[in-house]
């Protein structure tokens, strides 16, 4: 069974903004003629890789509660040019909506066992995705 991570996705108020700057950051990459991959930087590194990395997903918590995941690629340790010990989560750049979970604040990050993990939100039948206000309308409505 896989273990994710769980950290906040601060000065972000919708999945859709997280996905626009993801996709800007890519495309900044590929302009620079760098490889267009996503990671997010930690100070932190987390001691259960290989638990992670066996399926794994980051779990953004947005505006107080759990609304997205990203699949964990890798997690590379480096150290950066001020000498500070750090952590790239590398992710896979697609967003999957989840059930609505509130979560109190925290710093850094947190390991999240697949069983309290949100399931994800399931594509409407003709295949496309639940629009976002409607999303907030029928997590609101406690609905999903």
């Amino acid at each position: 069974m896989p273990l994710h991570l769980l950290k906040l996705c601060v000065g972000v108020d919708a999945i859709e903004d997280l996905q626009a700057w993801i996709d800007f950051r890519l495309e900044e990459k590929r302009a620079r003629g760098e490889p267009a991959e996503q990671y997010h930087t930690t100070r932190m590194v987390p001691t259960r890789r290989e638990e992670l990395l066996d399926g794994g997903s980051l779990y953004w918590v947005i505006k107080g509660t759990i609304q997205a995941r990203q699949h964990l690629v890798d997690i590379r340790p480096f150290t950066d040019a001020a000498g500070i010990k750090r952590c790239q989560l590398v992710l896979e750049p697609v967003l999957h909506p989840t059930r609505p979970q509130p979560r109190r604040p925290f710093q850094g990050w947190r390991y999240l066992k697949a069983e309290d993990a949100p399931a994800d939100i399931r594509k409407l039948s003709g295949g496309g995705d639940i629009p976002e206000a409607m999303r907030r309308e029928l997590a609101e409505l406690c609905l999903i």
